[in-house]
């Protein structure tokens, strides 16, 4: 079977069925609605906190606000298409679609890892060479940084997403909750899929290089904030560091784990277990784990959420003012 004939032949895809119970189908669409809800929610107050807070107007929080974009993002392409068919009772996925998700999925995770190795960049300079962080850490460098990140994902994404598709595929059924490349492999029915796996070998590598590039920056972070005689000023420098070599450490080892085992040909709850991991634990506690250790992020939100400033309150004011 050539190439054109298989791949017309494959019109939509089959996702993961949870349960064939509809009441668990309906518990699976609750868990994710709660799941998403609370990623998107915790992203978009750290992108308010951060957009409506001057003080946060530096590039460690413009770096921390297109994470939390790019989370959003994540998130958004994979979970409420899996909720809709566990609500309607169905599984597909056209052809289209999920070239679209995976399309969407690459491009924000590569975002994501290139993002967290140039925030690596950022506390490197801002802690090792402090008096030259204004100069080398301007606007303008900030702005091409991002925009370096986001080129740099839309191409691996487009590399990603050619290379899987053109494999002719002989089975429509992906055993995951949304088109993930190591399931739609175990469906190819040629050796075209070497290329996929080619593309897999660069991206791994690439994630690899700036894991070494970020543990490298880290041990000279260390070694400067050990030289700290403040104590608080040693325990503000950890507070920015650790959370953003936790957040990269799940999501480089889980990611990188799921994408070189090989995946089962059947349903396994250890594939789904690895893809929750990566693709949904870090969006959900990246919020969480950098308000909890920043008290600039901690007081920022504390000032979006507080309700001293309401209305009423106002109000309140005002007529006492007058009438005393």
């Amino acid at each position: 079977m050539n190439a054109k004939i298989a791949n017309e032949s494959v019109s939509e895809f089959l996702l993961l069925e949870f349960s064939a119970v509809r009441e668990l189908q309906i518990l699976h669409f609750s868990l994710f609605l709660v799941l998403y809800m609370v990623i998107v929610f915790g992203n978009l107050l750290i992108i308010s906190a951060i957009a409506f807070d001057h003080h946060l107007h530096t590039p460690m929080y413009f770096f921390l606000m297109n994470l939390a974009i790019q989370d959003i993002g994540a998130v958004s392409v994979t979970i409420p298409k899996s909720m809709a068919n566990s609500l309607m009772n169905i599984r597909h996925i056209s052809y289209a679609g999920c070239i679209s998700q995976v399309l969407s999925f690459f491009f924000f995770v590569s975002c994501d890892i290139a993002l967290l190795t140039v925030m690596a960049y950022d506390r490197y300079v801002a802690i090792c060479n402090p008096l030259q962080y204004e100069m080398v850490m301007n606007r303008a460098v900030c702005k091409k940084m991002v925009a370096g990140v986001w080129v740099a994902g839309i191409l691996n994404a487009v590399m990603h997403t050619s290379a899987t598709f053109a494999t002719p595929f002989c089975s429509n059924i992906v055993n995951q909750f949304f088109c993930e490349v190591p399931q739609l492999l175990t469906l190819a029915c040629s050796n075209l899929y070497l290329a996929e796996i080619g593309a897999l070998v660069v991206s791994i590598t690439f994630v690899f290089g700036c894991f070494v590039y970020i543990v490298v920056s880290y041990m000279h972070i260390f070694t400067a904030v050990l030289k700290i005689p403040s104590v608080q000023g040693r325990k503000k420098a950890f507070s920015t560091c650790i959370p953003h070599l936790v957040v990269f450490s799940v999501f480089c080892f889980t990611g990188c784990f799921a994408y070189l085992r090989p995946p089962s040909k059947t349903p396994s709850d250890l594939d789904f277990a690895l893809t929750v991991m990566y693709s949904l634990v870090p969006p959900m506690f990246n919020p969480i784990i950098y308000s909890m250790r920043n008290k600039e992020i901690k007081n920022a939100l504390s000032k979006l959420l507080s309700l001293r400033q309401s209305p009423l309150d106002i109000s309140s004011r005002f007529v006492l003012k007058r009438y005393n």
